[in-house]
């Protein structure tokens, strides 16, 4: 039987508008601050067979693969003998999963009996172990970055409440009312999803609902193979490196071909350099988020839901034993850095066949950076994500100062910090004027961010890039800028590697520089009217203005 237009556009938005309260319930009842308010979780609905129907607006990299994950709890289980009582849980990067701290929460949605669906929540969690509180820079393999858990199913009313599992993880964990707390907002978020498709099942049978679950999928399949095929067919090239891998001062490379064929893409990373020693290694669910997320902006609308179906129409080739698909137990603590290199390779890919619909290269690197002191209760940890500036495209400017695309975290409050840790303070959190890339549109402004210490025995580690070479630009613009770590103390300036670890003092200040975005398109190609709002706003030097643009250069002064 045909399914009524009216019904399908109801439940299909009912369900994507369920997958955002899910994400806002996430959010709303965090303990933490990386999830309560930088927004580092996701969470959607599945179908009975674990395929991604809708997901919150929240980080795409954790969700691009989210029902590839599932299915390393659905092989190693009977999804048929699931009871309402149970939920499956994962963060294994070998097993599915991205990195540790990324711990993933399934639950069964039934109806009537009939299971009809999976509520899913992530969500990065503060501590997870390891050998260092919050970050361990020097692990040398995954072991040594946390607790490990296989795909696993538990009960509720068995194993949480004060049950084995709850147990385990709290003896494990340095921040266990925060990590516990933020367990237990997953877990509300599932039941808010279960409840929503139920109350649906309710209204119009949960044949229907499932039969809408499945043609919501067959319509991104559709709308993302129309993109496609709107590219020009043929075979395109593009490269970007990491720094170096931690240890050495090499960088790293990432390589990426990618085929356009009528209404199909593959991306091929043949020729991607191996897995390191450290912890920039990317699983392949990583891999896979990076390379989906960058096809489906560049190609697609926005508008398109992001679920299974999209998937159907992209292949990905990752060679085993390279940084995008290690061999267990390489430690993959920072997939994040080396999956952007994966974007950008991509993106500068695809620049060849559209150049009108890509951007230049932003900093585009994950800045994590904790700082951690241990006192007489226990231990503080505060952690948060940095971004940067986003690079330019060819009808914009890139965003100043925020998360790069696939991480997509909000800023963390000054306040909320305040609230919640005694041993440090924020002294300054500022745009770096200049620090971006030229252009037709310039790239996105960088920041910095001052921490004094208050304490002393308090410890800072980082992984960033970025900080030897710059973000390339497109069609004649400049690069962007570097990043930074530094300690100043006592007069002297203690510049950090970009992933380092390092012992801090009472009153020094711990500064965070992040660089911008590159610029699209020739600099005498600009706009007057946007080089002399960004002196006006203090982004932009006299100066350099005259220096770098030619309708510029002849106003008078110096």
């Amino acid at each position: 039987m045909a399914l009524d237009p009216t019904d399908y556009a109801v439940i299909s938005q009912a369900l994507a508008a369920a997958a955002r309260e899910m994400g806002e319930k996430l959010i709303r009842s965090a303990f933490s601050t990386i999830l309560r308010e930088a927004r580092d979780g996701s969470a959607a609905l599945l179908d009975r067979d674990g395929n991604t129907i809708a997901q919150a607006e929240l980080i795409p990299m954790q969700l691009g693969t989210i029902g590839s994950v599932f299915q390393a709890c659905a092989e190693t289980y009977d999804l048929d003998s699931l009871t309402e009582d149970d939920f499956f849980i994962i963060n294994d990067p070998y097993s599915g999963g991205q990195h540790l701290q990324d711990i993933f929460f399934f639950s069964p949605i039934f109806h009537e009996g009939q299971r009809v669906g999976f509520a899913a929540s992530v969500a990065h969690h503060l501590d997870i172990g390891g050998g260092s509180p919050g970050l361990s820079p020097n692990a040398r393999d995954v072991h040594s970055e946390g607790i490990v858990i296989p795909p696993t199913k538990f009960s509720y009313s068995r194993d949480w409440n004060g049950g084995i599992l709850e147990k385990f993880l709290r003896a494990n964990v340095r921040t266990p009312l925060q990590t516990m707390g933020d367990c237990d907002a997953q877990i509300a978020s599932n039941r808010v999803g279960a409840r929503r498709v139920g109350e649906l099942c309710s209204k119009y049978g949960a044949a229907k609902v499932m039969e809408v679950m499945t043609e919501f999928q067959n319509y991104s399949e559709r709308r993302f193979r129309a993109g496609i095929a709107a590219a020009p067919d043929g075979v395109y090239h593009g490269e970007d490196f990491i720094d170096d891998d931690g240890i050495g001062s090499e960088p790293v490379r990432v390589r990426a071909k990618v085929t356009i064929a009528g209404d199909r893409i593959e991306v091929d990373y043949e020729g991607t350099d191996a897995q390191v020693r450290t912890l920039l290694n990317a699983p392949l669910a990583a891999t896979m988020s990076a390379t989906v997320s960058c096809v489906k902006s560049v190609l697609t609308s926005p508008d398109i839901p992001f679920n299974a179906g999209v998937s159907r129409a992209i292949s990905v080739k990752v060679p085993k034993g390279t940084i995008l698909n290690p061999h267990y137990p390489a430690p993959v603590r920072a997939r994040m850095n080396i999956c952007y290199r994966a974007y950008n390779a991509t993106m500068k890919a695809l620049a060849q066949a559209v150049p009108d619909q890509v951007i230049a290269s932003g900093f585009d690197t994950t800045t994590s950076g904790c700082l951690s002191w241990l006192g007489p209760t226990g231990f503080s940890v505060y952690l948060e994500i940095y971004g940067g500036g986003y690079g330019a495209s060819s009808s914009a400017n890139g965003c100043d100062a925020i998360d790069m695309p696939m991480a997509n975290c909000a800023n963390t409050p000054v306040e909320a910090i305040d609230q919640d840790y005694s041993f440090f303070r924020v002294e300054r959190y500022a745009l770096e004027p200049e620090a971006y890339g030229h252009g037709a549109h310039r790239g996105g402004a960088g920041f910095q961010k001052a921490f004094r210490i208050l304490k002393d025995n308090a410890t800072v580690a980082l992984y960033s890039d970025r900080f030897r070479s710059e973000p390339q630009p497109l069609f004649g613009g400049t690069p962007g800028t570097r990043g930074a770590c530094e300690i100043h103390r006592d007069g002297e300036i203690i510049r950090l590697g970009s992933k380092d670890m390092r012992d801090l003092q009472k009153g020094d200040l711990v500064v965070f520089r992040l660089g911008g975005g590159a610029g699209y398109g020739a600099p005498a190609d600009r706009a007057l009217a946007e080089i002399e709002t960004d002196i006006a706003n203090g982004m932009l030097g006299e100066e350099t203005a005259r220096r770098i643009y030619p309708q510029f250069a002849g106003r008078g002064g110096a």
